[in-house]
């Protein structure tokens, strides 16, 4: 009979081993497993965290082990690469740092037997990712067990699954259930043992066959429906010998139907049911990716305390235990691998692999409706014909190894509607930042519309948007300011504009928490993304979240909006309050300000500023308080500073009617010499890439109307600091030089 044994304490850890060593070294460091060596250098900015080959050595004493016929060493997750060693002996490589692989150690096995684990996140141009925004924390940093079976066993070498896969159909108000078991070195008269169980453990149809596959009935079936109603069964399969169990693993499942409709969007049991939700990436500041059940659970009641349907878990395999909590909570999910940013010729192999892993890992969990293929793969060029030919295969690959769920893919904003990209997956999203990285608020909707009017038959959704946020604040927040007043404001507007399409299939908020990017240095606190709806430790919800719980949640809430900004210097303040209610009634200081209601549940209340003002809004039986003070000069610590910025604000000189760095990129190239100025720049930035000119177009940096598009709501001054993330970073002699040229160029008199 099974049994799993945990190898999750005491490995002895080095960086330093140049070879694989024949004994324990006390000299090592002795860390448990979950554990990253990138939890701090992998978050603290400069893009220069410690990639390369790392040494996990731990020894067993035979005597300590279950008696079993084969002993399966169980890696649930090692970044990226890993090689397995056993007294010595090399026994497997695995290219793929989100997913479960295991390695046969049974012939190795001796008295004192030293485990030697490498693993190695250096680049490469084989493994994916390689180019992302993100940072790929090396380590062993999911679960190790030791996994002991008899000699025939659910197959425990297929793309480390379990062996079961469970394959429900709704016919009128039953369900067929297909069950397929995998045996490996199965024996004559040896049967298999089918169960499936309700939600409370009692039997709802069994069968033994010698059959490898079986099909059941479940009579009256509950649906899983969702976060109204996520049912889960239980499909148990006994390997049986004579009356002996050999081997046993178990599943749980969900029996619906959801189809993606062009026009209706998502539909779940053959009612609407519209996907508004989060993407989330798997890390914490000071743990990096080395998570405990703990956090995925509190992450799960984070995601569903703000209402959301949906995830999208990117931008690979999650931990299996996050996607057991998806399951239970109702949530639909998307999943998918890192194929992202930077197609290779030379990775199609590793996309394979990670794509077959991915599925039969996870085949049998009801939340996820679909398989992603790539994110924003395009970046490099979307017409590459090995790129099209790798997405083609992929596509094919998720269609015959699953025949119940569609495929997606994220695109790029400069990813062309008439792309033959687009045309690949079953569904398609796509990634825009209208309103943050160029452009303005108002152009997403617009976007939408017109795509979907040139693809009617085509299921389109936003798989990404956001804006950053830190601990910033203005009463007149501005496109790039970084404040939590104006990703307040983004956020009211994206809101309104995407959930109001029926159309769009899903949408999905980038990102539900901050999380580590080392190679960014942006907003004042570097090695981070802060387009979070909360902060990379958890301890602070953005006045954002409550945005979308107000349109997402059922669970009655008010909430006072700028609780972190409390001084104020203008006589008059607008304060605003989020809430699900229809009436909110404001008093400051105990005096009622006046009731107001809001079909979008934003309220908005000019606050008159006098001395401190305790503020508390009413709505129903819901009460939130903050507190706001009248100071004559703005308070310093609100405002935007950049850490290790090569240019202060004074430094920029900017003469009336003339451009500065502090302009946007759209009013100077507006001007003939702006442009010329500009696209000179721009040659220059992406020969410092390395691409030239000529890679320019290449690229996605051709100055085309789209791009303008995208980057005419950036100031100059932003777009240099914003380009040091792809390695370019211009001097402070340099930037004063562009200054200089650009206090030379004339305003338009209009502006």
């Amino acid at each position: 009979m099974r049994e799993v044994l945990s190898l999750n304490a005491k490995w002895a850890f080095t960086k330093n081993a140049t070879e694989i060593p024949s004994e324990i070294n006390n000299k090592w460091d002795f860390v448990n497993l979950p554990h990253c060596w990138n939890a701090i250098d992998g978050q603290d900015g400069g893009n220069d965290y410690y990639r390369g080959t790392c040494y996990y050595a731990k020894e067993l004493d035979k005597m300590d082990l279950p008696k079993a016929a084969l002993y399966y060493l169980e890696i649930r997750g090692a970044n990226s690469s890993a090689d397995v060693y056993v007294n010595g002996k090399h026994l497997a490589h695995h290219d793929g740092g989100y997913s479960t692989w295991r390695v046969n150690i049974t012939e190795e096995i001796t008295d004192k037997t030293l485990l030697v684990i490498t693993v190695d996140n250096s680049p490469n141009e084989v493994v994916y990712p390689q180019t992302a925004d993100f940072t790929f924390y090396g380590g062993l940093y999911r679960d190790v067990n030791l996994v002991c079976v008899d000699e025939s066993h659910f197959d425990l070498d297929y793309f480390g699954g379990t062996g079961l896969a469970v394959t429900p159909k709704i016919e009128g108000s039953n369900a067929a259930v297909h069950v397929d078991t995998y045996i490996a070195n199965s024996k004559m008269g040896q049967k298999v043992c089918y169960t499936l169980f309700d939600k409370d453990g009692n039997v709802v149809a069994t069968a033994t066959s010698d059959d490898t596959s079986y099909d059941l009935v479940i009579e009256n079936v509950h649906l899983w429906n969702g976060r109204k109603d996520p049912y889960l069964y239980t499909a148990k399969v006994d390997l049986m010998e004579d009356d002996a169990v050999l081997d046993s693993v178990s599943a749980r499942f969900g029996c619906r139907t959801f189809e993606i409709d062009p026009q209706r969007g998502f539909i779940l049991n053959g009612e609407e049911y519209p996907l508004h939700g989060v993407s989330r990436h798997q890390d914490r500041w000071g743990i990096g990716n080395a998570l405990l059940p703990e956090h995925h659970k509190e992450d799960m009641d984070f995601i569903y305390e703000v209402g959301c349907t949906t995830i999208r878990l990117a931008h690979y395999q999650h931990d299996q235990y996050f996607y057991d909590l998806c399951d239970e909570y109702g949530m639909v999910v998307w999943a998918e691998i890192p194929y992202i940013s930077k197609h290779m010729s030379t990775g199609r192999e590793n996309t394979i692999s990670q794509m077959k892993e991915l599925i039969v890992q996870n085949y049998n969990h009801p939340s996820i409706v679909v398989w992603g293929l790539s994110n924003e793969i395009t970046m490099g060029g979307e017409e590459d014909v090995d790129l099209l030919e790798n997405h083609n295969i992929l596509n094919d690959l998720c269609h015959e190894m699953d025949k119940t769920r569609p495929t997606t893919m994220a695109c790029l904003t400069m990813c062309k509607i008439d792309s033959s990209i687009v045309q690949i997956p079953d569904v398609v999203s796509y990634n825009h930042y209208f309103g943050w990285y160029g452009g303005d608020t108002s152009m997403n909707g617009p976007w939408f519309d017109k795509f979907h009017e040139k693809h009617p038959n085509i299921p389109i959704g936003c798989s990404e948007y956001g804006c950053e946020a830190l601990n910033w604040h203005t009463s007149t927040p501005i496109q790039g300011d970084y404040t939590e007043e104006y990703q307040a404001f983004y956020h009211e507007e994206l809101i309104k504009q995407l959930f109001t399409r029926k159309y769009l299939w899903a949408t999905h908020v980038w990102n539900m928490f901050d999380f580590g990017a080392d190679a960014r240095a942006e907003g004042g606190e570097n090695g981070q993304n802060h387009k979070g709806l909360m902060t990379f430790d958890r301890k602070y919800k953005k006045d954002s979240f409550y945005a979308y719980k107000a349109w997402l949640s059922d669970d009655p809430f008010v909430h006072l909006c700028g609780k972190r900004y409390v001084d104020r210097v203008e006589d008059v303040t607008k304060v605003t309050v989020y809430s699900n209610l229809p009436e909110i009634e404001l008093f400051a200081n105990g005096v009622s300000l006046g009731k107001k209601t809001s079909p979008e549940h934003f309220f908005y209340f000019d606050v008159p500023n006098k001395g401190e003002t305790t503020l508390v809004a009413v709505a129903g039986d819901c009460k939130d308080e903050s507190v706001i003070r009248k100071v004559d000069v703005f308070n310093d610590a609100y405002r935007l500073k950049e850490k290790g910025a090569i240019l202060n604000w004074f430094d920029i000189t900017a003469p009336e009617g003339y451009f500065s760095l502090n302009d946007k990129v759209g009013d100077i190239m507006a001007t003939m010499q702006g442009k010329l100025l500009f696209t000179t720049m721009a040659g220059k930035l992406m020969g410092g890439m390395g691409k030239g000119k000529e890679g320019m177009k290449a690229m996605g940096f051709e100055i085309t109307p789209d791009m303008m598009q995208m980057m005419g709501g950036f100031t100059l001054i932003r777009l240099t600091a914003l380009m040091g993330t792809a390695g370019v970073n211009l001097t402070k002699e340099q930037l004063l030089d562009i200054n200089a040229k650009l206090n030379k160029i004339k305003k338009p008199k209009n502006k």
